[in-house]
C-alpha cells in the first residue's frame, strides 16, 4: 500500500506540474561596452526564449573592458559564475565580441566551475585579429597607433591593454607565440605547453554556435569568427578553419566537436554586430529555449519514464508554438550594433595621455 502512494506521488510530480528542462544563460559584453548596453539583449534573449538570462560584469565595464588585461577579466568571470548559485547545474553562454574570448578562457579554464551547455558565439575574434584597434585622428592618437604597432607584445602593454592579447600579427608569430599572453594559451598554440584539460572542456559542448558578419571590418580578417586566419608569414589568403592547425591537429576539439555535428558555422548579413531580430531568433534564440537542439532525454525511470516524456513532448510542443510566433513577428530590424566597439573611451585614453605625456591639446613642441 506504501509502495502504491509512493507510485502515484510520483505520477503526480511528474505528470501535473511538469519538469522545467529550461537552464539559464549568461550575456558577456564585448570590449567598450557594459551590461547596461547589453540588457536590452540579455531581456529580447531571455523573453523570447523562455529562460532565464543575466549579464555578467567584469569591473566597471567600458573601461576595464580595454584595460584589463583578458586573463584576469577571465578569473572575474569564473568567480561570478561558481558564486552564482543559479547556473550551479550548468548554463548556456552568449559571448558578444571580445566577450566571447572571456567566456572560452571560462570554458577551459575555470576550475571547479558550473559546465557550459551550448555556446553561441556572436563576432567572436577566435583565431586573433590582424589589425591594431584604432584610436583616431590628432596627433595623440597618431603616437598611440604607432607605439601599439611596435610594442603590442611587450609586457606593459600586454598587460594594461586587452586587445593586445588576441593581436596576431601574421608577419610576427615568432613573438607572437613568446609573448602574446592569452590566445596562444587558449587555442593551445604553444608547442611544448599543450594542455589536454584544455581541450577536454572546450569538445564537452552539446552545442557551439559561430556567427559571423558578412561586412565585418572591425575583425580583420572576419573569417576569425569561424576559427579562419591567415597563414603564418601572409595577411592573404584567409584560410579556412577546417585547414588551419587548430583544427587539422585539434588542439582545442573544434574537430571533434564538428565531426560529432556540434559546429554550426553561421554567416548573416551585415557589419561588426549588427545582429537583427530575425538573425537572433533563427540563429541564437533555439539554443537557449528550454529544450535546446542536440540535448538528449533526462528520463531514466522505466516506472515514470512514460509520464515524463509526455511532459517532455508538451514542452518541446509548448517551445514549437514559441518559435513559430517568433518567426511570425521576425523581423530584419538591427537590435544590437557593435561597429563602434574599436572606439576608444576617454579613460583609454588617458591613460596613453599618462603614458607618454602627450595630450590632444598639446603639440609635441610644448614643455
Amino acid at each position: 500500500m506504501a509502495f502504491h502512494s509512493l507510485h502515484i506521488s510520483v505520477f503526480v510530480l511528474f505528470f501535473v506540474f511538469p519538469v522545467s528542462l529550461s537552464i539559464p544563460f549568461i550575456v558577456l559584453h564585448g570590449i567598450n561596452d557594459n551590461c547596461g548596453g547589453v540588457q536590452h539583449i540579455t531581456d529580447n534573449l531571455a523573453s523570447f526564449s523562455g529562460s532565464t538570462g543575466y549579464c555578467v560584469e567584469v569591473g566597471n565595464g567600458t573601461g576595464d573592458s580595454f584595460l584589463k588585461p583578458l586573463g584576469e577579466q577571465t578569473r572575474i568571470v569564473c568567480d561570478k559564475v561558481k558564486q552564482m548559485k543559479e547556473l550551479s547545474g550548468g548554463y548556456n553562454l552568449v559571448g558578444l565580441f571580445q566577450g566571447n574570448l572571456v567566456g572560452r578562457g571560462v570554458i577551459e579554464f575555470c576550475d571547479g566551475g558550473p559546465p557550459v551547455k551550448n555556446y553561441i558565439s556572436v563576432g567572436g575574434p577566435h583565431a586573433g585579429i590582424a589589425t591594431v584597434p584604432t584610436c583616431g585622428s590628432g596627433i595623440l592618437c597618431q603616437i598611440i597607433d604607432e607605439l601599439l604597432k611596435s610594442e603590442i607584445y611587450s609586457d606593459y602593454i600586454q598587460d594594461h591593454l586587452a586587445p593586445s592579447g588576441y593581436l596576431k600579427f601574421p608577419n610576427d608569430i615568432p613573438n607572437y607565440l613568446k609573448k602574446c599572453k592569452f590566445l596562444p594559451k587558449l587555442n593551445n598554440e604553444l608547442p611544448d605547453q599543450k594542455n589536454s584539460t584544455y581541450k577536454e572542456r572546450f569538445s564537452s559542448l552539446q552545442n557551439l554556435v559561430l556567427i559571423m558578419f558578412q561586412n565585418d571590418t572591425v575583425l580583420i580578417p572576419k573569417e576569425t569568427s569561424w576559427f579562419g586566419y591567415y597563414p603564418d608569414g601572409a595577411f592573404n589568403p584567409v584560410i579556412p578553419p577546417q585547414q588551419t592547425p587548430l583544427y587539422t591537429e585539434d588542439w582545442i576539439g573544434l574537430k571533434a566537436l564538428d565531426a560529432a555535428g556540434r559546429v554550426k558555422y553561421i554567416s548573416v548579413a551585415g557589419g561588426h554586430l549588427k545582429i537583427s531580430t530575425d538573425d537572433m531568433k533563427k540563429h541564437v534564440v533555439p539554443y537557449l529555449a528550454s529544450q535546446a537542439p542536440g540535448k538528449q532525454s533526462l528520463e531514466k525511470d522505466d516506472h515514470v519514464g512514460a509520464h515524463n516524456s509526455l511532459n517532455h513532448r508538451a514542452t518541446l510542443n509548448s517551445n514549437r508554438k514559441r518559435m513559430d510566433r517568433l518567426e511570425s513577428e521576425a523581423s530584419t530590424k538591427v537590435v544590437y550594433d557593435g561597429s563602434a566597439s574599436f572606439m576608444w573611451p576617454s579613460s583609454v585614453k588617458s591613460f596613453f595621455e599618462e603614458l607618454i605625456g602627450v595630450s590632444d591639446d598639446k603639440s609635441l613642441s610644448q614643455p
